[in-house]
């Protein structure tokens, strides 16, 4: 009966051959996935190894489906076109940007989730290479992208580098600061306030002062503590609020 015959075409031994390489394809990208999730997860950030490794697997999947096109619909497309596996690489990477993109968030001067951001869209890659065949490659990519996330931030801990503190202070009502003693201030703890970065605003003749600060040296550059002792001291100034420029 036809019925049964569509029944057999999808359990025929080379469409079962096919689900157990696109099976292989997707234990392999989650492995990858979880492998660059890790340090996400290690670190405490919202997207672990659960989003590292569903992104992956799922990038493979659809990836690797397209090259088994002839599969589809146990062997018979009734009459649809043949996958694309370029349009569908071309349809992952605009779909991870969206997901990219809500991982980054923006606080003032600090800006956080850009290597979660950057993590995601290379693991995203790396189930595309997986998808296509490229296993060695997809191994050497997730490798080297742990590397980056784990031992990148160490070396950069050692090179020179201007480090960036986000200064907020609020001033006693009707107190007008002084620009010049703000900056001979940051200036004696190793640090100069960015050219451009001064933002002022006024609630209740009460002014408070938004800028930052760049260091000079790692090696001149006061702490943070101190720093704030310092700042803490100017007068007119009744609060206060400081913290890396991260981003």
């Amino acid at each position: 009966m036809p019925l049964f015959e569509t029944l057999a075409r999808f359990w025929s031994e080379p469409m079962i051959a096919n689900n157990v390489l696109v099976c292989m394809n997707l234990f392999g990208a989650l492995f990858l996935g979880l492998l660059v999730g890790y340090e996400r997860s290690y670190h405490g950030r919202a997207a672990g190894m659960r989003t590292y490794g569903m992104v992956c697997m799922a990038s493979a999947a659809l990836t690797v489906i397209s090259g088994y096109s002839g599969s589809w619909f146990g062997g018979a497309q009734l009459g649809a076109a043949g996958g694309d596996a370029t349009r569908v690489i071309q349809g992952i990477v605009t779909g991870i940007g969206f997901l990219c993109a809500g991982v980054i968030m923006r606080e003032g001067f600090n800006i956080s989730g850009l290597t979660t951001a950057a993590s995601l869209w290379a693991v995203s890659v790396i189930g595309i290479l997986v998808g296509v065949g490229f296993y060695v490659a997809a191994f050497g990519l997730a490798l080297l992208s742990a590397i980056c996330m784990t031992w990148i931030s160490k070396l950069e801990m050692k090179l020179p580098a201007c480090i960036a503190v986000a200064i907020t202070l609020k001033f006693r009502e009707n107190y007008v600061p002084n620009e010049k003693e703000l900056r001979l201030a940051t200036r004696a703890r190793g640090y100069v306030v960015a050219g451009g970065s001064i933002a002022i605003s006024a609630s209740q003749a009460c002014v408070e002062w938004r800028f930052v600060a760049v260091a000079l040296s790692r090696h001149q550059m006061s702490t943070l503590p101190e720093l704030a002792a310092e700042i803490s001291s100017l007068a007119g100034v009744t609060d206060y609020q400081l913290g890396y420029a991260r981003n």
